[in-house]
């Protein structure tokens, strides 16, 4: 298996998920078994409005996990894993009841959201560097979370597929990924951080997203790490 590129992994923190989770369980990784038959990898908000510079919420981290993402998301495809792209929608349906969250930004920037990651305009689009295939699974999703009620249909469609474990990948970690995943996990599935394909708006703030995360939330692993062990389960499984 040739091995990804892990443009912002830290070695330390590495070195702290292994340690806490050998103390956590005895064992090297929470979640060994990834069976790819019941998994699905929830790419999440890769999107111009959370990419590309020029849009309100561009995260320059994001671009940079463009390869390490596509990689994984094929060779998980090769092993019959799912891939699935959400996007977040700001069309006057998908803001409607959330005058909370208006009512924190200045309505010049709510105004620029609506626009920007309105359905019929640029970035609400995909990345057009991300290797989306036909047979993957698109999602809209109208609030931080894909699994929060109204949000999204992602659950039925998850469960109507039989999957039992999600991987998360996107921008950005401690937002929209880390409510997805929180939300996931209270709904019953396995989930698994994928770090290495994650992106947020500084190194420290991922890291410590993901160390909020794990043990209580989900486990987290390097895109190398989830496929060595959906290669051995599907191995065990046939």
């Amino acid at each position: 298996m040739n091995k990804i590129d892990k443009p912002h992994l830290n070695d330390d923190l590495e070195t702290w998920l292994r340690r806490s989770t050998r103390d956590r369980v005895g064992r090297d990784f929470l979640f060994e078994k990834i069976d790819p038959a019941r998994s699905a990898i929830l790419n999440v908000d890769m999107q111009h409005y959370f990419i590309t510079p020029g849009f309100q919420a561009a995260c320059p981290m994001a671009f940079d996990i463009i390869p390490a993402l596509n990689a994984f998301n094929r060779a998980f495809r090769d092993l019959g894993g799912l891939c699935v792209w959400i996007q977040t929608s700001a069309d006057d349906w998908a803001v409607e009841n959330w005058s909370n969250y208006a009512a924190l930004q200045s309505g010049e920037r709510w105004d620029r959201r609506s626009t920007e990651l309105g359905e019929d305009h640029e970035g609400y689009g995909l990345h057009p560097d991300l290797d989306t295939r036909q047979d993957d699974l698109f999602i809209t999703k109208t609030r931080f979370s894909a699994f929060i009620h109204g949000s999204s249909d992602l659950d039925r469609e998850l469960k109507q597929r039989g999957i039992d474990t999600i991987l998360v990948t996107g921008v950005a970690t401690g937002v929209c990924c880390e409510s997805t995943a929180r939300d996931a996990m209270m709904m019953n599935y396995k989930v698994v951080m994928v770090s290495d394909a994650l992106a947020a708006m500084s190194l420290e703030s991922h890291e410590n997203s993901l160390k909020a995360l794990y043990g209580l939330f989900t486990d987290v692993q390097t895109s190398d790490q989830v496929l060595t062990h959906a290669q051995a389960s599907r191995a065990v499984i046939g």
